[in-house]
C-alpha cells in the first residue's frame, strides 16, 4: 500500500466529497505519528487541494505520491467507510451475527443508493439472483425470478466501475484485482428479514461479471404438503422420511427446489427426540432443534470431512447437501447401512437415473440396492398469474409434445401479464415430481447391474409416473402453462 500503515485510518471530513477526490486526484489516508493527515497524490494532482484537505481536518497535511490505480482503491475506501459501518459490518461466517442495515436509502450517494435500491427491489420481486453483466455498453443488470432471468434496475451510466467496486468491497473481495474470480459473502437487513448474500466476480472481456445469491435467513421451510405433490407421491415421501435408516435422495438440475425438499422432510422428524444433524453448502434455512453445519472449505471444512466427524456426534438422521464425490458417497452409504437415515442430493435428469450416478461414484452395486430406499425427481415450473388468468384452447400440436394419447378439445388457462406478474403471465413457482419407492424387484435388478430402460420399466410397474405426467396434471388443474412445462421437462 506504498507505505500506508494504515494503523490509524480515518474517515472523510465533513466538506469532502467522493467527487472532490476524484476531481483533485489526491485522498485522505491516515494519521501520522505527529498528528498530520498524510494524504495520497495521484498523478496530475491539483495540489492546491492539500490546503482544502488541511482546513478540513484542522491538520498539517503530508502528501505522498501514488499511482492512479492505488488512489482510485484508497478513495473507494475512504468514501464508502462510513456507509460501510452502517450497511456492512461483517462478512458472513458462522460465528458472526452482526448485520447491515440498508432500510435508510435517502441521503446516500448515487453509488450506495444504487447498490442498496438493487437489493431491495431484487428482494421485494422475489428474485433468487441479481446478475451485475459487463458489456461492450456498459453494465447491465438482471433478476433472476421463478427461474427465469428479467431486466432489473438500470445501472447508472457513468458509475458502472464504481457499482462492482462498492459490493466487492461489502463482500471484503479486493477491488484492486480485476483479473482473476472471487467470491465473497454479506449481511444484510431489510426491516424484519436477513438476507445472507454470496457475492461472485468473473473477469470478462468488458470488465467484471458480478453475481448475487440472495439466500433469506428468516424464511422457514416449507411443509411437503405445500410443495405441489400429488396424493400419492406425497403419501410416498412421507413414509420414506419417516424410515429409520437407509437413504432418500432428491436429484434434478440446480435451483430445481432439492433441498427444500429434503428440509421438509426433516420436519417431520421428531426433532425433541432424534439426533438430527445437516451439512450444507450454504445453509439455506435455520430449522430450530436440528444441528447445521456449514461447509467451509477454505478451513477444510468439505462435505466428506463434515460427514467423518459428525458420524462420531451419535446422530439419527443426516442430511448430506449434495454428494459430489466418491468419499462423500461412501461415507453416507456407510452411514446409512449402519442405522441412520440419511437424505442427499444428486443432479440427475430424473429418479431412475440417480442409481447409474452412484454407481459412478464408485459405491457398489449391491450397497445402492441395500441402502437406497426411494428417490424423487423434481423440478420447478412458474405458476399461471392468479390475478391476470385467462382462459383459451391450446393448438393440438402442443398439446401432443406432452400427452402422447390423445385428446380432444380442451380449454387450458394461462396468464395475460399485468402489473403484479411483471408482465410475465406467471407468479410464484409449482413443483413437478416423480417417485421411485425401491421395491424388491427393483433392488434385484440393482444388484445385477440392470440396464437403465429395464430399471424404468419396473418402476412404472409398480406406479411411478413420470415428470411429464405430473406437469400433464398441473396443466389440468390451472396451476401452470404447456410451454411451462414443456421449457422445464423437455
Amino acid at each position: 500500500m506504498n507505505g500506508f500503515s494504515a494503523a490509524e485510518p480515518i474517515r472523510l471530513a465533513g466538506g469532502l466529497s467522493r467527487e472532490f477526490l476524484l476531481h483533485h486526484r489526491c485522498c485522505p489516508v491516515e494519521l501520522t505519528a505527529d498528528g498530520a493527515v498524510r494524504v495520497a497524490v495521484g498523478p496530475d494532482a491539483a495540489l492546491e487541494a492539500l490546503d482544502d484537505i488541511a482546513v478540513a481536518y484542522r491538520r498539517a497535511v503530508s502528501p505522498s505520491d501514488v499511482s492512479a490505480d492505488e488512489l482510485e482503491r484508497l478513495i473507494e475506501r475512504i468514501t464508502t467507510r462510513n456507509e460501510r459501518d452502517v450497511q456492512i459490518q461483517s462478512s458472513l461466517y458462522p460465528e458472526d451475527d452482526t448485520t447491515t442495515d440498508v432500510r435508510d436509502l435517502a441521503n446516500q450517494p448515487p453509488v450506495v443508493r444504487y447498490v442498496n435500491l438493487l437489493v431491495r427491489d431484487g428482494y421485494d420481486a422475489g428474485a433468487s439472483d441479481i446478475h451485475l453483466e459487463a458489456a461492450r455498453g456498459g453494465l447491465s443488470a438482471r433478476y433472476r425470478i421463478d427461474g427465469v432471468l428479467v431486466p432489473a434496475l438500470e445501472p447508472p451510466g457513468e458509475l458502472h466501475h464504481a457499482i462492482v467496486s462498492r459490493i466487492k468491497l461489502l463482500a471484503e473481495l479486493d477491488i484492486a484485482e480485476r483479473r482473476r474470480p472471487q467470491d465473497g459473502r454479506l449481511r444484510v437487513r431489510l426491516e424484519a428479514r436477513e438476507l445472507d448474500l454470496r457475492v461472485s466476480t468473473v473477469p470478462t472481456v468488458f470488465g467484471e461479471s458480478v453475481v448475487l445469491r440472495l439466500l433469506d435467513r428468516g424464511g422457514r421451510p416449507v411443509g411437503l404438503e405445500d410443495l405441489g405433490m400429488p396424493p400419492d407421491i406425497l403419501v410416498g415421501v412421507e413414509a420414506l422420511s419417516a424410515r429409520p435408516h437407509g437413504m432418500l435422495l432428491a436429484t434434478g438440475p440446480t435451483g430445481s427446489g432439492k433441498t427444500t425438499t429434503l428440509y421438509a422432510c426433516l420436519s417431520k422428524r421428531d426433532r425433541l427426540s432424534e439426533k438430527i444433524v445437516t451439512v450444507e453448502d450454504p445453509i439455506e434455512y435455520q430449522l430450530a432443534g436440528v444441528t447445521q453445519v456449514p461447509v467451509h472449505r477454505q478451513a477444510g471444512v468439505t462435505f466428506s470431512a463434515a460427514l467423518r466427524s459428525i458420524l462420531r456426534q451419535d446422530p439419527d438422521v443426516l442430511m448430506v447437501g449434495e454428494m459430489r464425490d466418491p468419499e462423500t458417497a461412501e461415507i453416507a452409504v456407510q452411514a446409512a447401512m449402519t442405522g441412520h437415515l440419511v437424505l442427499s442430493t444428486l443432479h440427475t435428469n430424473d429418479a431412475i437415473s440417480a442409481v447409474a450416478r452412484l454407481l459412478d461414484l464408485g459405491v457398489q452395486d449391491y450397497l445402492v440396492a441395500s441402502t437406497v430406499e426411494g428417490v424423487i425427481a423434481q423440478r420447478l415450473v412458474r405458476r399461471i398469474c392468479p390475478d391476470c388468468a385467462s382462459s383459451y384452447t391450446p393448438p393440438a400440436e402442443l398439446v401432443a409434445q406432452l400427452v402422447s394419447r390423445p385428446v380432444g378439445r380442451l380449454t387450458l388457462s394461462r396468464g395475460l401479464g399485468c402489473a403484479a406478474c411483471r408482465g410475465t403471465g406467471y407468479r410464484g413457482r409449482v413443483g413437478l415430481f416423480e417417485l421411485v419407492v425401491m421395491s424388491d424387484d427393483l433392488k434385484d435388478a440393482i444388484a445385477r447391474r440392470a440396464g437403465r430402460a429395464e430399471l424404468r420399466a419396473l418402476a412404472e410397474d409398480n406406479g411411478m409416473l413420470s415428470l411429464r405426467a405430473d406437469g400433464w396434471r398441473k396443466v389440468e388443474a390451472g396451476l401452470t402453462t404447456l410451454e411451462e412445462v414443456l421449457r422445464v421437462v423437455q
